[in-house]
Order: structure tokens, then sequence, then C-alpha cells
């Protein structure tokens, strides 16, 4: 019987446990997907106490804790505290077989030297010896990235944000801390089915970008100048989420009188709505591809299914689901239509749905042009997803269907500081996965090259896929 979670956790071989210990692990980290506060990178937030920093806003925990029966007043009825902090103890025994077991043992491992299991026994000793040590310098957010070896993240941002803890951080950023870059996220530009509150963010963004918006023809420009200010402070990216994608196309002149219409006031129809859609995207992906820009589009979730604890918490609080809508066929003729005008961009497709693994890898394989090794992507196994089963799966489609060497690995999605074990999760299911072949004699014993495919999953490919300025080789 092997220790709980001991060096060669998940590693079930010497092959696996030589990969990862010898080439994947010293690895730094590039998290090109997250939600973490720029704010809090700027400022070097600092944390009360455990139940603050890894309680607070963590909708993977609530969720859990809801079906453990803990009640929301023990959730999110207060400021995150040890109420909360013993409910999440009294969970996570039963939590069995879930990521969040692995993730919060590994967490507690990686950031505080603690490898004592959590329950409600153990809770009132780890809930001292963590919070000692969150009142350390050390444990400054700015502080908990380098202690990971995060070289840069990319947080997710609203064209018409200010950016200014982009901006104050870029002045103040030492050598040796992490990178914060921004990425755009223009997920409310194209949200025209309630034309009252899409006309209150055209003001938002008329101001972000100091110029009316009153056309069509406007908001591009709108957006393009918030493009424009991205871009200078090292965004790379954008990211879209869809529920399916859009391919509903239409002149110039039709989504001017789109525009029209619900700057107005009148809803569209869906057809009208996903013909706005399908139009903006395309422009949105011109500007990336002129610009060497990534576009990510996260696709088959549908949010905010509990109307009830909508209204009570607002989005972001457990209660999305993965959606099953047919992607295929308007993914292809979408991307066809940037490719036939030379302008698809670098691109990552993500399917909540695992069902769409081999759709994705057979629509990304029609779009490799030969001008960068990697350019469709298929995306991490994301959110319902990135437990064992889920990111083996995902990767071992993505060597059926294209090139595993040229993966750009793994990000956290997350709003936690806390997170980046998941890295670590990460690289030792693909050192398993990779390592296992080796054993049963798939591929070679050549430690050499499949060390070097590991390390490039790990970082380098993210590194030269996004190049994101100032990130360090």
């Amino acid at each position: 019987m092997k220790p709980f979670m001991n060096a060669d956790f998940l590693l079930p071989d010497p092959c696996s446990q030589r990969l990862y210990h010898d080439y994947a692990a010293q690895m730094p980290i590039i998290d090109y997907h997250c939600h973490l506060p720029p704010a809090d990178i700027a400022n070097n937030a600092c944390f009360r106490d455990l139940a603050h920093a890894w309680l607070g806003g963590d909708h993977y925990k609530w969720r859990a804790m809801r079906s453990n029966g803990v009640a929301e007043e023990d959730i999110t009825g207060h400021p995150a505290d040890y109420r909360t902090f013993m409910a999440w103890a009294r969970s996570v025994p039963k939590l069995i077989g879930n990521p969040l077991y692995h993730w919060t043992h590994l967490e507690l491992q990686r950031y505080f030297g603690i490898d004592a299991p959590l329950s409600e026994k153990t809770a009132p000793m780890i809930w001292e010896a963590c919070n000692a040590q969150l009142v350390k310098p050390e444990f400054g957010a700015r502080s908990l990235l380098q202690k990971m070896n995060v070289k840069a993240v990319g947080t997710t941002d609203d064209p018409a944000d200010s950016l200014e803890y982009h901006i104050a951080y870029a002045k103040v950023r030492q050598p040796g801390e992490p990178v914060m870059v921004p990425s755009y996220r223009p997920d409310k530009a194209l949200a025209v089915e309630d034309p009252v509150a899409w006309k209150a963010y055209l003001g938002k963004l008329s101001a972000a970008a100091d110029m009316t918006i009153g056309s069509y023809k406007e908001l591009v420009a709108a957006l393009q100048k918030r493009h424009d200010a991205f871009h200078e402070l090292g965004c790379r990216a954008s990211d879209h989420a869809l529920v399916a994608p859009f391919a509903v196309f239409v002149s110039e002149q039709a989504l001017e009188a789109l525009f029209a219409k619900c700057l107005g006031g009148t809803a569209p129809t869906a057809e009208e709505a996903e013909a706005f859609k399908t139009g903006l995207l395309l422009d949105i992906g011109r500007m990336n591809a002129r610009r060497g820009w990534a576009m990510q589009l996260h696709m088959a979730a549908v949010r905010n299914l509990n109307t009830a604890m909508f209204q009570r918490l607002g989005p972001d609080t457990g209660y999305d689901a993965v959606a099953d809508r047919p992607i295929a066929e308007k993914l292809g003729l979408f991307l066809n239509a940037l490719q036939v005008d030379n302008l698809l961009p670098k691109t990552i497709l993500y399917s909540l749905n695992p069902n769409d693994l081999e759709v994705l890898g057979t629509v990304m394989g029609c779009f490799q042009d030969g001008s960068i090794a990697g350019k469709i992507q298929c995306g991490s196994a994301w959110w319902f997803n990135d437990h064992i089963e889920g990111m083996r799966r995902q990767m071992v489609s993505l060597a059926n269907l294209g090139l595993l060497s040229r993966f750009v690995g793994m990000l956290t999605d997350s709003r936690s500081f806390l997170s980046f074990p998941r890295h670590e999760y990460f690289r030792r299911i693909l050192c398993a996965l990779v390592g296992g072949w080796m054993e049963s004699g798939e591929i070679p014993a050549d430690f050499d090259t499949f060390g070097g495919m590991v390390q490039d999953i790990c970082y380098n490919n993210a590194k030269n896929y996004f190049c994101i300025p100032g990130v360090e080789g």
C-alpha cells in the first residue's frame, strides 16, 4: 500500500516518476487564463486567515459543500470565517474521488507544509498552523505566485475595464516577480438579448474608449481602441464564453440595422442576435489576427440555472452546468469565415462537454495552416473536466487526432491564489500518461525526447504560443 500523496503521487511506474521528477517538476508556470483579481496582485494583498484565502469566492468548494448538506448561511451567508472553514473540513472526507479532495491536500502540502488529511478532527490544528504562516510577508498574493514558480498570469478583463491595476503593477513589478497581463473578454458587447443592459454597457465602453458609440462601425472602433490599450499592457489573448458557436452571416448594412434596433430598445429575434454576435466576433477575430493574439473560445457552458440563487448571489456562484448543443458545423463555418480572408488568429477551442473532444480535434485539423506549430489548439480539460479521467481523456484525444507535443498545457481558470498546485496535478497526470506509453513499449524510453516534450507542454509551448512580453525563457 502506497502512502497518501507521497512524492510519487499519481506516478505508478519508474518511467512516469523519472519524467515528473527530472523534467516536469522544475518547470515554471504560465497561467494564461485565470480570474485572479488584478487589484490583489498590484497591491500584494494579504489574507486575514485561511478561510479568506481558501473559501471566499471559490464556487467549486461552495458547490461541494451544498452537496454535503451545508446550509447556504454557512457558505455564502457571511464573509468566509472559521465556521465556513469547519463546514469545509467536515465536507472534505466525503469528497473521495472528487479532484477537490486532491487539490485540498496538495494546497495544504505545497503552501503550508501540512501533510495531515483535513477533517473535522484535524481542522483546529490546520487552522492555527496555516493562519500562523499567512501573517508572514511571504504569504502575500505575489509571493504566493512566486512560491509556485509562476512567471505570468493572464487575468480576465472587460474592454470597458480601466486596467488601472495592470498599469500600476507594471510600474512597480520587480525582476523575478510574475508578469500580469490582461485578457480581452468582450462578452458584454455581444449580449444584445437584453437591449437595456447592453445599452448601459455601451455607455461604459464609450467612456473607456473616449468616444461616442452610435453605430455598429463605432462599436467596432471602440473595441479596437481598447484592443490597442490591452496590447500595450501585454495582452496577447482574447477570451469568449459561448454556449455554442455563432454562424449567421449578414452584411455590414444589416449589422448597422441590428445595432440601431437594439440601441432603440427593441430585443432582437434569436436569429438576429446570432447574426450580430457572429459579425462582432468575426471583427474581434480579425483584430486578433492582425495583432498576433490568440482567440480562446470557451463553449458548452449553460449558466445560472438556479434562478432563485442567481437573484440572491449573482453569477459565478456554482449554478452552471454542461451544455449539449451541436457545435461542429457552426464552429467550422465561423473559423472558415476568418480563414478565407487570411485572418484566422491562433485559436484555442475548449468545450465543457467532454463528448465534443473528437469534434474539436477534427475541426481544428481542418484549419492548421503550417504558419505556426499548433496554431489551432484543443484547450485543456476545463472546469468540470479537470480531474484525472478528464485530463487524461483530453490528452489522449488530442494525441489521437492532433499533436500532443504542441499542446499549450494547463490553466487554473481560478479565482484563488492557492490554486496553483493544479498545475502539478496536471503534470503528474501527463507524466503518468507518457510514462505509461514508455512502460508498455508504445514509445521508446527516450527521455531526452519525451522529457523535452513534457517540458514543452508544461511551459515552453505556452511561452512560445502567447509571446507574453517580459516572460523569461
